[in-house]
């Protein structure tokens, strides 16, 4: 499909930095306002749907690399990684306005625009990310208005998990024949859920602070999320109880410091975290190296890592943890999304060998 954006209005707006930088851009007329975040960035050239509606960008800001963003349009809620967007605001050079893409059902603006998320254009996104990248991410906001003194407030002070991680237990391929596992949303993208339902097993998806540990099953799965993992004690304190039954564990992005600070090891913030569908990170067995999808602000501290434990892949950038396994039980997580979308389908192997250890 191809059309051309809704005739919009823009007004003048500016991005604030905490560290007092001003960047002087445009913002749509409906956007009017002061709205607060933590400025980060990605590198992904694709995928602005997907990242936009993953659940981990919820208390952030997201800032593209990518010079045009828009030119596909947005396709249909369910193709997106969850219900709505979840991006606190969005900050690109340039938004393109002659979308073409024969899934496409609106353009990025229009959407925008249904979810009340804020945009600032003709932003120099290579300045700002020069400026994140030499002092790290940083709280901002987005502005049309003429203010002085703004409020800044951290968002990984926040209980993000609480926020986006689903009320109810749900159900899939509900056979009795099945292996049963259960999976933890603490902000699952859609394509895990796809990705494990395309497995053989009854997946049982619960919220972050259901504890299941006394229910009858085969293995346990822990998502991706947003914010700090030490704000989800509760959490961490289930997959410590299930960890006690020694039945395999799989951890993705979050779930590796969910897992790692089960087992009594420690995370910490990255300086700019990780953003993007072309992160290296290399195997430590083989010395095969995969290019990841990552999205994440913190890490686990290797040298934290309890005996027992051990680091099995790194990442290339900056020789952070990218997972970790436990020597003898069957316990295993990774910092990078091998269920890709948006980004490469290197790793999908991974769901493949978590079935075989059940």
């Amino acid at each position: 499909m191809s059309t051309q954006t809704q005739k919009q209005q823009w007004v003048p707006s500016q991005l604030v930095l905490k560290n007092g930088e001003r960047f002087s851009g445009q913002s749509p007329e409906w956007d009017c306002g002061t709205f607060y975040g933590e400025i980060v960035f990605t590198t992904g050239m694709t995928g602005y749907p997907e990242s936009l509606t993953d659940p981990s960008y919820a208390g952030q800001i997201l800032c593209f690399t990518y010079p045009l963003i828009g030119n596909y349009g947005v396709p249909p809620k369910k193709l997106w990684e969850s219900v709505k967007i979840h991006a606190r605001g969005v900050i690109v050079s340039e938004t393109c306005e002659n979308w073409n893409h024969y899934q496409g059902d609106q353009s990025l603006v229009d959407w925008l625009k249904s979810q009340n998320v804020p945009l600032i254009t003709r932003i120099d996104t290579r300045a700002v990310t020069k400026i994140l990248r030499a002092s790290g991410t940083m709280l901002g906001a987005i502005t049309t208005e003429n203010k002085r003194k703004f409020h800044f407030e951290d968002p990984n002070k926040e209980h993000l998990v609480s926020q986006v991680s689903i009320d109810q237990p749900k159900s899939y391929n509900d056979d009795k024949k099945n292996k049963v596992i259960y999976a933890i949303d603490c902000g699952m993208k859609e394509n895990i859920a796809r990705s494990l339902v395309e497995l053989p097993v009854t997946v049982h998806r619960v919220p972050y602070n259901y504890d299941f540990t006394e229910k009858p099953y085969d293995g346990v799965f822990i998502s991706n999320g947003p914010g700090d993992p030490t704000m989800c004690p509760e959490t961490v304190e289930i997959v410590r109880k299930a960890m006690k039954k020694k039945k395999p564990i799989f951890g993705i992005c979050l779930g590796v410091q969910i897992l790692s600070l089960a087992a009594g090891a420690k995370t910490y913030k990255l300086p700019f975290g990780h953003r993007g569908h072309n992160q290296p990170c290399i195997e430590i067995s083989s010395k095969k190296c995969y290019i990841t999808s990552q999205n994440h602000g913190y890490a686990v501290d290797n040298t934290s890592l309890p005996k027992g434990w051990q680091v099995t892949y790194r990442n290339l950038n900056d020789e952070s943890v990218a997972g970790i396994s436990h020597k003898t039980h069957p316990f295993f997580a990774v910092q990078f999304h091998p269920e890709a979308t948006p980004g490469p389908t290197d790793t999908h192997w991974l769901f493949e060998k978590f079935y075989e250890m059940l």
